[in-house]
């Protein structure tokens, strides 16, 4: 019989998909998406990214929110174990509150990825305790990243 070779212990996988139907210029490559969800990963997870234009972050906003305005980013979640669901990134919002607060787009769509990628793990900021809670973690994963507090001006 051969021996068997001792086991590695599981990493994080993480499932990608990116679909850009946006006419933004600009926008970050699916390296830079993996990245930072990969960041904001708790265990392993499988997901859709698509980025969209205004029209159509409206219409979704609308459908599954009853909100009649363009979000940054919308959460669905399909399972979580493992994680699995589809992430919508409106790319007007983003370059539009990233203009306005004067942060680094693409840190913008950092920070707009690991809100996402907690949203789908479960975490939420309707309860200002939970916010404090998801917020301290957003803020220490971009740190990790080498990105700035996305809650500091």
């Amino acid at each position: 019989m051969m021996p068997t070779k001792p086991q590695k212990s599981s990493s994080k996988k993480l499932s990608l998909t990116v679909q850009y139907a946006s006419e933004a210029k600009n926008l970050p490559t699916r390296a830079q998406f993996r990245r930072w969800f990969s960041a904001a990963m708790q265990g392993d997870m499988s997901l859709t990214l698509r980025i969209v234009d205004a029209d159509e972050g409206r219409e979704l906003n609308k459908n599954y929110r009853a909100k009649d305005y363009a979000t940054n980013v919308l959460t669905f979640v399909y399972d979580d174990n493992p994680v699995s669901g589809d992430v919508v990134v409106c790319a007007p919002v983003v370059a539009r509150e990233a203009a306005e607060q004067g942060k680094d787009l693409f840190a913008h769509y950092a920070h707009m990825s690991i809100h996402a990628a907690l949203h789908l793990q479960g975490y939420d900021h309707e309860i200002e305790a939970e916010a404090e809670a998801m917020e301290a973690l957003e803020t220490a994963m971009m740190l990790k990243l080498r990105l700035a507090n996305p809650y500091q001006n």
